[in-house]
């Protein structure tokens, strides 16, 4: 699902990835660790489009996404990617629900199939009866789950997080954790983690650690 070879990455004179390669199969959890700094949240940008990298390539779903040009990038990222930050990155004029539904509309869909899908997504979530409620009004774990419907809204075929549970308590970040697998069990997609959280990274089904912008 996921191909990345030779990603180099510099920024000035510093060098931040130094040629990584890796391979992900289709319904694959894979954590990444390492320390700030090893080049972690690069690697994800470049492998979600969201960065360039100076050298290498990235496939996913044997799409080779360097070729693409930016409009069709944009098109395929918001198609095939789903992206989880720390930060949940809510409008906060908006409802869970109007929330959810944004990437639908940027795709094309009508109001009423992407309220179908948001819905359907917030219900599986235990969001049901929040779907109308602002940011303001939601729990931080509650927020954060709203973020991932929106992730998924589109259902991409790789959803990328990049510490997913760094601002969450503990309760929350469990149940989110346990998310991805429900999630992975039940429509199949493939995950990337960058996490610091020890728990959550011994889940993944392969973990992979990063040190000076290389996979050790």
């Amino acid at each position: 699902m996921i191909k990345a070879e030779n990603i180099q990455k510099r920024y000035g004179e510093l060098e931040v990835l130094k040629g990584v390669s890796l391979e992900i199969s289709e319904g694959e959890i894979v954590s990444i660790v390492g320390a700030s700094g090893a080049g972690k949240s690069t690697l994800l940008h470049i492998i979600g489009t969201l960065d360039k990298a100076d050298a290498g390539n990235v496939s996913i779903n044997n799409i080779e996404t360097g070729k693409l040009k930016d409009k069709k990038l944009s098109d395929f990222r918001n198609r095939a990617i789903g992206f989880v930050f720390q930060f949940h990155h809510l409008l906060p004029e908006f409802t869970a629900l109007e929330n959810v539904c944004i990437p639908a509309f940027i795709a094309g869909k009508s109001e009423a199939e992407a309220q179908s899908k948001a819905k359907e997504l917030l219900g599986f979530l235990g969001l049901a009866n929040r779907a109308d409620h602002k940011p303001s009004e939601l729990s931080g774990g509650e927020q954060q789950r709203v973020a991932v419907a929106r992730a998924l809204v589109n259902q991409p075929a790789v959803v990328l997080a990049d510490e997913p549970s760094g601002n969450l308590d503990s309760q929350s970040a469990k149940e989110l954790h346990q998310l991805f697998f429900d999630l992975r069990d039940k429509f199949n997609q493939t995950f990337v983690i960058v996490t610091h959280n020890e728990e959550l990274a011994n889940m993944a089904d392969r973990k992979l650690e990063m040190k000076d912008g290389q996979i050790v």
